[in-house]
């Protein structure tokens, strides 16, 4: 016994050593990683699987597992010593293996049983047959919008998404059943407000200041329901958008019967409710870009954000600060207890031994602090997995034990995956357990590297820390997005440094904002400042030319890019022996990220030199330029993607819009108008006065009044000149009055004559000749036989023989004047059309009618964005450069 104990002694010498400065040469203790890893792809697995073959997994493993474990105990021969195992080399692993065939047959029971919930019950067959059903469902998370999309040329109302748990189903016949069945509640714009019942209007708070009810909007009230409220709607029952999710079916709700609240939230989920209530009051009168991000930094309320605001985010891999992670509570809890590594030593620093509490009282206030984050931000398996992660890695560090970091990562894993075994198919769990993996297993030995070549010691740590996290992360990122960003790592330093100042003054906000709304708006306004600072750092980053590169959105395309991530960094360590080295790949990437627009002409030459109009690729839909001058550009039409139109007019070098024409309001041709708007001066905005569809008129006179940009309406007959460029509107002419129709963008007082009334947005296009550097340029919009023959009867038809360029009407579809054609005669003629589009975009009747008047057809499907140089007339030269 002595001599054991004498052997052990040594041992267990360096690791209390160890609690204020770690050896690093000590071996990481990956033991339980394997059953972590197992029971994760099991998890993940299982949950669709029969039941028969999940049974069967979950008994061999179990059976497997209890054999390993008894098979050798104290006093007698085991009988696996009897086969021959006590002598086998891998004796010592039998732990360990039995370990992964309990993990993986207890990850196949949950999974297997959570999976059931899903398919079990009646609501999967009403979902096949589409049944009308009359439901009772508590809410189960935050509703939120949907994204904004455009479907050919409007746009498809967003709609209120709500995460739900169907209680009871009721048939058109009579017939209910009782089921716990999640589903996904989609509430249309036109769905009423949910009417409150009795027992709710008599609840502390239900009338306002002035004593009348509180009854928000529709919308409004939809996205202000809390978590466990429980609803009685009505609606029809589809089978789920997308297999493999927690979701049995979708429930579309519909007007009748009319929605009603018959029971209201829990009192944790009220006190919530009204905590983020009272910081999104308390931000109400910051600056937009900190109004919209700190209630998302401190308790993940992204309601605010903006499309523009998210694509900045999504562009510099920064999103994850828009979501609630290990990270908001690492900072509340680093504020407590002080750094990591300290908390165990007398000098530790923190309020906790400021305030004189002990390691103990220290350890429940960090507890009751942990469950005060999960209960505000909501207790769903992402804020659960959160505050496990966070909570364990934290103290983990604390306690200066390193060795058992990847231990407790992995239990928090293992634990996680057993409780939800949804996670298991989450990507949002898989980056936040590699990020959380890259922090504790390379970022150590980078940030030693670092500092052994004499970088500072804080910049070393949040550099490797950044670098190793992006360098895990981004081929996962890249098969979500396909695309890698390479301002990722610089974007996540900046915006590092203000993270946390914008977290403790958010929470301290939130804290204040019941008893006192004065000192609550001061904290907010405190915290507008760095919260401010992030969302430059991100609008800055991704407005950068070369933010990011395409990469193919597949788990082989992440492949590929891992194996250029690990080149990098093997050919990183051999280039910082090399400091000049360094210093010129520095530069290069600086070149590759901004782009500069000479340098860029030079290499690709893109945009050729003295480009007079230019054809951006937008897919189904319509962006043209006009060059006006240096750096100038008048803008036709914004195409139906904000992203698309922006990085267009990027690599055309245009930051000034002298006028923006927006021809008519489909959505193929207008939905793009942030992305013109972004980090550009628009002087002006021209549009036609057929304001319909009424929802898209309303966008572009919103978004135009946000940016302080006037709205002017374009008649026939109207001409105007910039710089080096001339034009004169040709269409449509006045137009009068119609009773009844939407005027969401006023119409100018008209001449005394003849009243145009279209019947159609594609009529009412504003058509436009262009003069430019010699070149004549017909831009008929989306113009379709009746309004261009009522143009061919106008006086302007004489001035349309023989021009240069013909932007051809409606992405060339079939609906085209031939008259109108053989007059124009263009040398070249351009389509701006989606590749694979639906509509059989371009017509060969089209093409073949161009062609045969002697045009030279191009279209952007298959030739991309075009730019059309040289001089007009029939003796002129004209050049047009595709840039693919």
């Amino acid at each position: 016994m002595s001599r054991v104990l004498g052997e052990a002694a040594p041992r267990a010498e360096p690791e209390r050593s160890g609690a204020a400065h770690p050896d690093r040469t000590v071996p990481m203790d990956l033991r339980l990683v394997p059953p972590a890893l197992v029971a994760w792809g099991t998890a993940a697995v299982t949950l669709d699987a029969p039941a028969a073959w999940t049974a069967g997994t979950a008994v061999a493993c179990l059976v497997g597992g209890v054999l390993l474990l008894v098979a050798r105990r104290p006093g007698r021969v085991a009988w696996t010593d009897r086969i021959g195992w006590a002598h086998h080399p891998f004796r010592w692993a039998r732990a360990t293996v039995a370990g992964v065939l309990l993990c993986t047959a207890a990850a196949a029971v949950s999974a297997g049983l959570h999976g059931a919930d899903v398919r079990r019950g009646p609501v999967p067959e009403l979902a096949r047959r589409f049944a009308t059903v009359t439901a009772e469902v508590e809410v189960s998370g935050d509703p939120w919008l949907s994204r904004p999309r455009v479907r050919g040329d409007h746009a498809a109302p967003t709609a209120v998404l709500v995460r739900a748990e169907l209680r009871s189903v009721e048939e058109a016949d009579g017939r209910r059943a009782r089921t716990r069945t999640p589903v996904l509640m989609i509430v249309d714009a036109d769905v009423p407000a949910p009417e409150a019942s009795a027992e709710e209007d008599r609840r502390p708070g239900a009338r306002s200041a002035d004593g009348a009810r509180r009854r928000p909007g529709g919308r409004d009230a939809w996205l202000g329901l809390l978590p466990s409220t429980r609803l009685r709607v009505g609606g029809r029952l589809a089978p789920a958008l997308t297999g493999g999710d927690r979701t049995a079916a979708v429930l579309r709700v519909r007007r009748r019967p009319g929605p009603r609240i018959v029971g209201g939230p829990s009192g944790p989920q009220r006190l919530a409710g009204r905590l983020r209530a009272g910081l999104r009051e308390a931000t109400e009168d910051l600056p937009e870009d900190a109004r919209a991000l700190l209630p998302g930094l401190v308790v993940g309320d992204t309601s605010r954000i903006t499309p523009e605001l998210d694509h900045a985010f999504e562009e510099t891999d920064l999103a994850h600060t828009l979501a609630v992670s290990g990270s908001n509570l690492t900072v509340l809890l680093a504020l407590l207890i002080g750094p990591p590594g300290l908390a165990q030593r007398t000098e530790r620093r923190g309020l906790a031994p400021r305030l004189g509490l002990s390691l103990r009282a220290t350890a429940l206030l960090a507890g009751a602090l942990t469950l005060g984050f999960v209960v505000v931000c909501r207790p769903d398996p992402s804020v659960l997995r959160a505050a496990v992660c966070g909570a364990v890695a934290l103290l983990a560090l604390a306690t200066g034990r390193r060795r058992s970091l990847i231990p407790a990562l992995a239990t928090a894993v293992l634990l996680l995956v057993l409780y939800d075994p949804w996670l298991a198919r989450s990507y949002g769990f898989l980056l936040s357990v590699l990020a959380t993996g890259a922090l504790l297993v390379l970022a150590p030995g980078w940030s030693e590297a670092l500092r052994r070549r004499r970088v500072p010691p804080r910049l070393a740590e949040a550099l490797a820390a950044a670098a190793a996290a992006q360098a895990v992360c981004a081929p996962v990122v890249a098969v979500l997005s396909a695309r890698v960003s390479l301002v990722a790592v610089p974007c996540n330093l900046l915006a590092e440094m203000a993270v946390a100042p914008a977290t403790v003054l958010g929470f301290a906000a939130l804290a204040a904002a019941p008893a006192a709304m004065p000192v609550a708006r001061g904290l907010a306004w405190c915290a507008s400042w760095p919260a401010g600072w992030i969302a430059g750092v991100a609008r800055t980053g991704a407005a950068l030319p070369g933010a990011g590169v395409d990469w193919p959105g597949s788990w082989a395309g992440a492949l590929a890019l891992a194996a250029v991530t690990v080149a990098v960094v093997l050919a990183g360590r051999r280039l910082l022996r090399y400091p000049g080295w360094c210093a010129l790949l520095g530069v290069l990437v600086v070149l590759l990220v901004t782009r500069p627009v000479p340098l860029t002409r030079v290499i690709t030459g893109w945009p050729p030199p003295g480009w007079r109009f230019a054809m951006c690729d937008v897919g189904q839909g319509d962006a043209t330029v006009i060059a006006a001058g240096e750096g100038a550009g008048v803008v036709v039409d914004a195409g139906p993607d904000p992203a698309l139109v922006d990085d267009c007019l990027r690599r055309l070098g245009v930051t000034r819009v002298p006028l923006l024409i927006l021809t008519h309001f489909h959505a193929d041709h207008v939905a793009g108008l942030p992305g013109v708007l972004r980090g550009r001066s628009v002087a002006a905005i021209e549009t036609t006065g057929f304001a319909e569809p009424a929802d898209q008129a309303e966008f572009v006179r919103r978004q135009a009044a946000e940016r302080h940009i006037p709205v002017t309406t374009a008649v026939a007959g109207e001409e105007r000149r910039t710089g080096p460029l001339s034009w004169r509107v040709l269409w449509p002419p006045p137009q009068g009055p119609r009773p009844g129709v939407p005027s969401a963008i006023p119409v100018p007082s008209a001449r005394p004559g003849v009243f145009f009334e279209p019947e159609d947005p594609n009529d009412a296009s504003v058509a436009l000749l262009v003069r430019t550097g010699g070149l004549r340029l017909l831009l008929l919009g989306d113009l379709e036989p009746p309004a261009q023959q009522a143009l061919l009867r106008s006086p302007p038809a004489a001035d349309l023989a023989g021009v240069d360029v013909l932007k051809v009407a409606h992405h060339g579809s079939a609906y085209q004047d031939p008259r109108l054609m053989r007059l124009a005669a263009p040398r070249v003629a351009l389509v701006s059309v989606g590749a694979g589009n639906s509509y059989g975009h371009p017509a060969p009747a089209t093409v073949a009618a161009l062609r045969t008047g002697g045009a030279v057809v191009l279209r952007t499907d298959r030739d991309g964005a075009l730019a059309v140089t040289g001089t007009g007339g029939r003796t002129g030269e004209i050049q047009v450069t595709s840039e693919n």
